[in-house]
């Protein structure tokens, strides 16, 4: 569980595939085939159905097609009216254009502000700091689609269908500083070395009552039992029976997208759920989990109820975490660079560790984006507040599972769900990549409860973490100096409109005693 102990995961790299008709991307490096290509003559869409003799196999694909041509027949067999091209922010929050299906694949050129990705997660602009600038037009950027995410709405009353978009400017160049892209940026680096790596994240959330009004506490829901969700329903059946219906939803919400769920689970806290995914493709898995959130957040509303994915909903009780299960192999063997042939532990594995231990606390604000995140990762509260690692240690930061050599893996137990997951990703494989160049020596793996002397030594805060992250020259050939000091920047601002709001802490303890 994500910070509690669960039973060991089959090994990262060997588990069996389950069959799916879902169509899998056709380049080993997540690039999309024919996204940027030119657009056919437009055409109309009638609504039509071949007989089974002529029907084509992409057409029976519950997510993404080849070429526009595709895409024109995928949307016209399924009878779609609108389709929605999305992208995510810097906060992972999907923006981008409804339009009619017959524009999309007609020679239509979709483009959004650049300055939408350069407001904070309330919606402000922040102030120019550091080297955080706005570009003096606020000029246009360019929606390029994936068609290998091509996949339905299933939650949509009308037949509707939604496309993930990378994004280019004027000259098309990729914009450096949005989500998709750092993470392309980062895989290319690996790409160079003829390395592929391999994820699978974890995602934890919490079920909670509506509420309205920001100023009262977040309560668990009521389940089918009638009674209020308690906390210490880790792994409990029961627990998620008691949202049988809802976790149908989500099961079905999935299936219709060609999401695949490895496991899912109740957590230690009340209402908490955790969804494995199936190990996979960096570019891939994002996707995967910039969707699931939407699915989520979209089957509990039907029900009545919210999902949420901040790092600390409810007081007292655990957090939320964004595990990473980070594996990397050759790209021309597929062999596991984690391990010899002999099957011991390969010079690069300990590399990638000691990159981790080096890297991750000044990249923490990737993977702990806001102030609430901070909040998890504290003393006594199971999450792990150091940069220690160990054989299967869940205290540990950086815990290696047991496995055989074929599925040697890092997990990485210190994101958060908050996190945006193109720049969490993006992050922890950069860390791993720069230890692996750099030939970093780990410090010796511990047995031991990590966090019992009560030490963090991580950042205890954003502002501290916006300082580590803007300090670290390394980051700036990484993720490249623009993404650096828009995103430092936006973080700043982040906080300037969290100091504006008054506590009911400092109401209770400051109002009369001071």
């Amino acid at each position: 569980m994500a910070d509690r102990p669960r039973p060991i995961r089959p090994e990262l790299s060997s588990r069996p595939k389950i069959k799916r008709d879902t169509l899998k991307r056709g380049s080993s490096d997540g690039s999309s085939s024919g996204a940027a290509g030119a657009a056919p003559v437009k055409r109309e869409l009638g609504r039509f159905k071949p007989a089974e003799s002529e029907r084509k196999a992409f057409l029976d694909s519950t997510r993404g097609v080849g070429s526009m041509q595709e895409a024109a027949e995928w949307l016209a067999v399924r009878g779609i009216d609108d389709l929605e091209c999305i992208t995510p922010d810097l906060a992972g929050v999907a923006r981008g254009k409804m339009m009619p299906a017959k524009k999309f694949t007609g020679n239509t050129s979709l483009a959004l502000p650049s300055a939408l990705f350069m407001h904070t997660i309330s919606g402000e602009y922040p102030e120019e700091t550091g080297e955080f600038r706005y570009s003096p037009n606020d000029g246009d950027l360019k929606l390029v689609p994936d068609l290998s995410t091509l996949s339905l709405v299933p939650w949509e009353s009308d037949p509707t269908a939604q496309i993930i978009c990378d994004l280019v400017d004027t000259t098309g160049a990729a914009v450096g500083y949005t989500p998709r892209n750092v993470l392309k940026r980062v895989l290319a680096l690996y790409e160079n070395r003829g390395w592929q790596p391999i994820v699978a994240p974890e995602i934890e959330f919490y079920l909670v009552s509506k509420n309205v009004d920001p100023d009262y506490p977040l309560t668990p829901p009521i389940g089918r039992s009638g009674r209020m969700i308690q906390s210490g329903q880790a792994y409990s059946i029961g627990g998620v029976n008691e949202f049988d219906e809802l976790i149908d939803d989500i099961y079905h919400f999935s299936e219709a997208q060609g999401l695949e769920i490895d496991t899912l689970i109740h957590e230690d806290g009340a209402a908490q759920l955790e969804i494995n995914l199936r190990h996979g493709h960096p570019i891939e898995l994002a996707d995967q989990v910039f969707m699931f959130k939407r699915t989520i957040r979209e089957a509990a509303l039907k029900h009545d109820i919210y999902a949420t994915f901040m790092a600390k909903p409810i007081q007292g009780q655990p957090g939320s975490a964004m595990h990473i299960h980070q594996s990397v192999v050759d790209r021309h063997t597929g062999r596991n660079i984690f391990s010899l042939e002999d099957g011991n532990p390969s010079e690069l594995f300990y590399h990638f560790i000691g990159g981790m231990q080096r890297y991750v606390p000044a990249a923490l604000i990737m993977m702990a984006p806001y102030v609430n995140s901070y909040r998890r990762l504290t003393y006594g509260m199971s999450a792990p507040t150091n940069n220690a690692w160990g054989y299967d240690n869940r205290t540990t930061a950086f815990r290696v599972p047991t496995s055989d050599a074929s599925g040697r893996r890092v997990e990485n137990r210190l994101p958060s769900s908050d996190a945006n997951p193109y720049l969490a990703l993006a992050a922890s494989l950069a860390c791993g990549y720069l230890g692996m160049v750099g030939a970093l020596e780990p410090g010796q793996p511990t047995d031991r409860t990590a966090n019992e002397d009560g030490e963090i030594s991580l950042p205890r805060g954003l502002l501290e973490a916006v300082a580590a992250f803007e300090a670290e020259p390394d980051f700036h050939e990484v993720f490249s100096r623009e993404f650096v000091g828009t995103y430092a920047g936006i973080k700043r601002g982040e906080f300037e409109t969290f100091m504006q709001v008054i506590s009911p802490w400092e109401r209770e303890f400051l109002l009369l005693n001071v």
